[in-house]
């Protein structure tokens, strides 16, 4: 890696130009910019499209380096290789080689360029790790997910059945149901959807308002507490704990490395009683 210092970007540096190159995009989507002051924005967008050279100057000077089977046994060097070849349409773009005239497309081109900030990743500190503990977490938390998902369509079929015709808005059909439920889950406004069917009601059933209330509301506290309490903190519980495992192995291999040095203490002094 230091003969690849002589000739490009160290990682620190590279670092830095990824952060740069955040920058200016977070720029670009400023429409204002655009508007106001397109010389200037012109600057970027031509500063944004030459860091793709930049990267794939990168990918072929480490190809060199390396050799093809060196540079791709290594996965971050693959990511960075696959985001410059999705990189390179926007390019082609840019320098005119390439006739689109759909402007749906020409956005999507532009959205690629979003994906070379992943590279930022793996400067991060103990990522493989990380990502090693997310796949565990996702792993041992599949069951409780899909449980959820089975729950929240069960509900959500409940909810269009007793107030779909009162409240269409949020329980119209499945799918709009389905969102309004899996929100409930997140405790996130549970409380406002009850206070929205019971103004219906009073308007559409003034005699016989109160029981469709009084069952709405419990309807909505049994869905908070079972999806919203209940559900997902179990499933964060599972998460989390599946995340932090590495440390939990750690600590326990500091702890039995101690015991085991305490009992030899121990049997020392007993020898030498």
């Amino acid at each position: 890696m230091s003969s690849i210092k002589k000739y490009f970007l160290d990682e620190e540096q590279m670092l830095l130009a990824i952060v740069v190159n955040a920058l200016l995009i977070f720029l670009l989507y400023f429409p204002e910019i655009k508007a106001e002051a397109f010389a200037f924005y012109q600057t970027l967008d031509f500063l944004d499209h030459l860091y793709v050279v930049i990267f794939g100057i990168e990918a072929y000077v480490k190809i060199s380096h390396y050799g093809v089977k060196g540079y791709f046994s290594d996965r971050w060097n693959t990511f960075d290789f696959i985001i410059v070849m999705v990189s390179i349409p926007g390019l082609l773009h840019y320098l005119g080689y390439s006739n689109i005239m759909d402007t749906s497309i020409f956005q999507l081109l532009r959205l690629l360029r979003l994906a070379r900030l992943i590279r930022f990743l793996k400067f991060i500190p103990n990522v493989k790790m990380i990502v090693a503990g997310l796949k565990r977490a996702i792993r041992a938390s599949v069951f409780v997910l899909v449980v959820l998902v089975f729950l929240n369509f069960i509900l959500a079929l409940f909810a269009c059945h007793f107030y779909g015709k009162l409240v269409p808005d949020y329980f119209g059909n499945p799918m709009i149901s389905s969102y309004y439920i899996f929100q409930m889950f997140t405790v996130e406004g549970w409380n406002e959807i009850p206070i929205v069917i019971a103004d219906a009601a009073e308007k559409a059933y003034p005699n016989s308002a109160l029981s469709t209330i009084v069952g709405a509301r419990i309807f909505f506290i049994f869905v908070v507490l079972t999806g919203g309490i209940f559900g997902m903190s179990l499933a964060n519980a599972i998460f989390v704990d599946e995340m932090t495992m590495d440390n939990n192995r750690k600590l326990e291999k500091k702890i039995d490395k101690m015991n085991k040095q305490l009992g030899e203490l121990k049997k020392l002094l007993e020898d030498k009683k």
